[in-house]
């Protein structure tokens, strides 16, 4: 492959000619953390523990939960300073061994755990920001998995990182990146942030509506006490294990599981990936319809009882509830389709089947259950105007969803081409004469 101008070949690859690969062991000095008995834990000094450095790239005291009770001389060999890198130093798999995060604040009376190993910084030749975001590329990830050990857990020390290549850029350059990634990471916290808010917004708007307590402009007439029994016929289902469903016969199977771990209230068939029965098995059960709602008829926690999917898009679609399940058909001039996957937020609904459910391993609900349940129901109107507002309010928060994930997959893609060098930035005083296009 054609060299570019400007760059240079490395044992990691190609990196601009103004930047060198270094070994870590010539950047830093490495020490396991602290091990002491359980019963010194929960109380004393911070501690830096594998989750802390697990999760965030910059550490931040003000985030260092854990606390250990330590001597002058512990608290001495196992000090943390602003700019120490951390890597965690064992695991279940070799993926997350070697995870780097640095330490962003002047830290005082602070120590490290044993499942992490300290990398001192023995020169200025890396910004403190910089050592955030610098061992995540494939290139040093990779080298880290190649020199983990591996018996009943994965593991890397410090000999083995120290042999590790790293590809360090000027320090004006390093500054330069670790701000473009800072202001990503600024980004996804702000989304992030925004969705909390969001989703707590829309469980407030959930509890209101759907109990009346919050009335939309334009109705007023007070709602109906409802025995769903009376405007509810329940469907025959099928008893499959997942084992006996394939991916290719005609009728799709709406498995118990796949209700279980569902984020949404509703299934559509049109676009919904599910498993199949042959035609011949689904022969004696009952074809799902828009507007249908499909029950788990079982769950290992209270908070699960009277989980459900409202069918949607069922028009041409061959379709069965699965073992496990109750699928049920309400009048629709008695709920409207699309209010009926709410049943599951509605209070009244939710506490009868929680009182009724049974069980050891597990909390069982039944057709007779769902049936016997008498709530308060808003006219047909209002129902679907109540749906309209929540749906409102769940499409906001999808497409912030979809827009936090492409914004952590393009800071992935910036980590990746910034930190190898295949895109540069322009740095006061040094202007750049071209600027490279990053490319997977």
């Amino acid at each position: 492959m054609e060299l570019r101008p400007g760059y240079k070949h490395t044992e990691i690859g190609t990196i601009p000619e103004d930047w060198e690969a270094v070994p870590l062991g010539d950047l830093f000095t490495f020490k396991n953390g602290l091990n002491k008995a359980k019963k010194y834990f929960g109380y004393g000094t911070p501690i830096v523990n594998y989750m802390d450095v697990f999760r965030q790239p910059g550490l931040r005291l003000d985030r260092v939960e854990g606390r250990v009770d330590v001597s002058k001389s512990e608290l001495e060999a196992f000090e943390v300073r602003k700019g120490d890198v951390f890597f965690t130093r064992t695991s279940e798999t070799v993926e997350e061994i070697g995870v780097a995060a640095a330490m962003l604040d002047a830290a005082t009376d602070t120590v490290f755990s044993g499942f992490v190993l300290r990398a001192r910084p023995t020169g200025d030749r890396l910004d403190d920001l910089f050592k955030a975001y610098c061992f995540s590329p494939r290139y040093f990830r990779r080298q880290v998995v190649a020199r983990a050990t591996y018996t009943t857990r994965a593991l890397t020390n410090g000999r083995s990182l120290s042999a590790a290549i790293l590809a360090v850029p000027p320090v004006a350059e390093q500054r330069a990146i670790a701000e473009a990634l800072s202001d990503a990471d600024a980004e996804i916290k702000n989304i992030g942030e925004l969705i909390f808010k969001k989703r707590a917004l829309r469980t407030g708007a959930l509890q209101r509506l759907l109990t009346g307590k919050t009335r939309l402009p334009g109705f007023s007439e007070p709602w109906i006490p409802k025995r769903l029994g009376d405007h509810v016929s329940f469907l025959k289902n099928g008893v499959h294990s997942r084992a006996q469903l394939t991916a290719n016969d005609p009728v799709r199977y709406l498995h118990y599981g796949d209700i279980h771990v569902s984020q949404s209230l509703s299934l559509d068939l049109q676009v919904a990936d599910m498993p199949r029965l042959p035609e011949t098995d689904a022969a004696r059960l009952s074809r799902l319809e828009t507007g249908d709602t499909v029950f788990v008829d079982a769950s290992e926690d209270l908070s699960g009882v009277g989980k459900s999917l409202e069918i949607a898009g069922a028009d041409g679609i061959e379709a069965v509830a699965g073992q496990h399940t109750i699928a049920a058909r309400f009048d629709k001039d008695v709920l409207a389709d699309g209010f009926k996957g709410y049943l599951q937020h509605i209070p009244a609904f939710t506490t009868h089947l929680r009182r009724l459910a049974a069980g050891t391993k597990v909390y069982a609900t039944n057709r007779k259950h769902i049936a016997s349940a008498e709530i308060l129901l808003p006219e047909l109107e209002e129902q679907k105007a109540i749906v309209r507002v929540l749906s409102d309010m769940d499409a906001e928060i999808t497409a912030l969803e979809a827009r936090l994930e492409k914004t952590r997959a393009l800071k992935q893609g910036m980590m990746q081409a910034l930190l190898t060098g295949r895109v540069r930035l322009r740095v006061e005083g040094e202007p750049l004469d071209v600027l490279e296009v990053a490319h997977a």
